[in-house]
């Protein structure tokens, strides 16, 4: 008798996962290689996020100040970095310190991005893409306040300003097309 049920309830959830298949194939529609694509370079720009502020922590453990910002530093201050440490290491630690923080800030929001795409920007929740468009506010302001002093630093800049943008309007059509699943809260 044991074996018999043993059998059914084999057979039960043998069922419910191939409805529970049925069901995730009809939630997410096959999606056009393009947005994979595009979605697979906002995971890499999410890592660009991440890149970036680690590699600025390695600098400012180091040398005090990242040697991207050495331009800019010196375009503002009209002296060097090292001219700066010996006039005034009070000031040169004090800067430091905010590359530091600004560095974690970066960090924090870089994987706060990458969260949001990997998780709800993969399942087409909507918030997730209007999500996505908050870290250009820090990526134009830092262009404009501060990369247009070096060339390299204006380069790196850029490619968030402009990838960023793009790889979004991309999946404007998944987001936002007729035949697109709307996300809603559980009733």
């Amino acid at each position: 008798m044991k074996h018999g049920s043993d059998k059914s309830a084999a057979e039960d959830m043998a069922h419910h996962a191939s409805s529970e298949q049925m069901t995730q194939n009809s939630i997410t529609p096959k999606q056009p290689g393009y947005l994979l694509v595009a979605w697979i370079l906002l995971l890499l720009l999410g890592a660009f996020f991440l890149f970036a502020p680690v590699s600025d922590l390695v600098a400012d453990a180091g040398a005090g100040l990242p040697s991207d910002h050495l331009d800019a530093f010196h375009a503002i201050t009209g002296m060097s970095w090292v001219s700066a440490q010996q006039a005034s290491p009070q000031i040169t630690r004090y800067v430091t310190l905010l590359e530091v923080t600004y560095a974690v800030h970066e960090l924090v929001f870089g994987l706060l991005f990458l969260i949001i795409v990997v998780i709800p920007f993969r399942r087409r929740m909507r918030w997730a893409w209007w999500a996505c468009w908050v870290p250009m506010l820090a990526n134009l302001t830092y262009t404009f306040a501060i990369a247009h002093y070096s060339t390299k630093t204006l380069i790196y800049s850029l490619i968030a300003d402009v990838a960023l943008p793009v790889l979004l309007l991309l999946h404007v059509p998944a987001f936002f097309g007729r035949s697109t699943h709307r996300s809603t809260l559980p009733r």
